[in-house]
């Protein structure tokens, strides 16, 4: 694969390469790129390409037999049986040469970067047509938190790329009607941060039920991935609608957040996302 990228950091990414890296990896890099001269600092990380993941697809022809399991799904065969042995023939399809050598070249460049050996990482999917104005795939595909070490790190990699077919996911893009082999998965490997000292969440910037778009929706709780409690107002009315203007709209005021009981910060790789 003379000259094809597999492994690019988030510093040299941006919105228009979501076709390669993803709808989240593609924001990581706009944020780099775009934020530091707001003081918002974004932990830095590189990501692996659509290229990469289509040379493991067509090394040893885990892309055709991919195809004949979306067949036998067709013709009536169990959801569940089809993701399994998909995500079976993934993960027994060793990791290309190239790609394991530039990983893991990368993820030493970020420890030197930090300033210490083996740092703890992130690793997240972001496939090719998640975070699209028609379809978000949210939270179909596998992250992994705390992942410390080579060996480590090159295992939760190969798991995200097997979870593109969770049979959630598998059932999403039967009924967005997306052709499953049109869809490419990139990961992202980015930097943690002490958020056991802080606290971990999402912004969206639209009303992510309503879709109202002038205002901004923080979902938040102590720690790393636990269960963000909300509370927000029974009422309707409180939230906004299409035709509130952000001047005449109150927010309310019972947003909150908080740590559930029993959560604490793991010490351990932790999977997110979908279990399926």
């Amino acid at each position: 694969m003379a000259g094809t990228r597999r492994v690019i950091p988030f510093a040299e990414l941006g919105r228009q390469e979501v076709g390669s890296v993803g709808g989240k990896n593609a924001s990581l890099g706009e944020m780099t790129a775009h934020l530091a001269d707001a003081a918002v600092r974004v932990p830095p990380g590189f990501a692996t390409t659509a290229d990469a993941y289509g040379e493991l697809l067509d090394g040893h022809g885990l892309r055709g037999r991919i195809e004949e399991q979306i067949a036998r799904l067709h013709e009536g065969a169990a959801l569940d049986e089809v993701g399994a042995a998909i995500r079976s023939m993934t993960l027994a399809e060793p990791l290309p040469t190239g790609l394991r050598a530039e990983i893991v070249s990368a993820y030493e460049q970020l420890g030197r970067d930090e300033g210490r050996e083996d740092p703890e990482v992130a690793v997240r999917s972001s496939a090719t047509a998640e975070d699209l104005p028609e379809a978000s795939f949210a939270g179909q595909q596998e992250t992994y938190l705390n992942v410390r070490g080579t060996a480590r790190l090159l295992e939760a990699v190969h798991r995200c790329y097997a979870s593109l077919y969770t049979d959630r996911a598998i059932d999403y893009r039967e009924r967005m009607g997306f052709d499953h082999l049109q869809v490419a998965l990139s990961v992202g490997v980015q930097i943690m941060v002490r958020s056991d000292l802080a606290g971990a969440g999402v912004i969206f910037t639209l009303d992510p039920e309503s879709g109202f778009p002038e205002g901004i929706v923080v979902s938040a709780a102590c720690g790393l991935p636990c269960p963000v409690h909300l509370s927000w107002p029974a009422s309707p009315s409180a939230r906004p609608s299409e035709a509130d203007r952000l001047s005449s709209w109150t927010p309310p005021s019972t947003l909150t957040a908080s740590r559930p009981a029993g959560c604490s910060s793991p010490a351990s790789p932790t999977r997110t996302g979908n279990r399926s």
